[in-house]
């Protein structure tokens, strides 16, 4: 296992470093070839392009953990929904509809969209 451990280890880190580095390159060079002719922006470095890369992460991306959190969330509350009685149903619309905004039918009053 320890033999097993030697190889591994400096090998992922090789990738990763590797994989990285790859990212970068490809960031910089689409957008040295795409952004200066349709913006008329500067070109960027391989550094920027790895700033560039790790902005995106951050702000688009994840880190890891727990992904399609809001599909999860949509199913869990499609399979309570299923389970409520009508009355049940009817109470959680007034209860949301409160703190919502409204939705569903039109309240008295408010006009039909045209």
């Amino acid at each position: 296992m320890k033999k097993k451990l030697i190889w591994i280890a400096p090998l992922a880190i090789t990738a990763i470093v590797a994989f990285v580095f790859a990212g970068g390159w490809v960031v910089q060079h689409l957008w040295n070839w795409l952004v200066p002719w349709l913006f008329g922006w500067h070109q960027v470095s391989f550094w920027q392009a790895l700033g560039l890369l790790a902005l995106c992460r951050i702000l688009f991306g994840s880190w890891g953990g727990h992904h399609g959190g809001r599909s999860n969330f949509r199913r869990r509350m499609g399979e309570k929904w299923d389970r409520m009685t009508p009355e049940e149903r009817e109470k959680f619309r007034q209860k949301w509809g409160s703190r919502c905004g409204g939705f569903g039918e039109p309240s008295s009053g408010a006009k039909e969209p045209v």
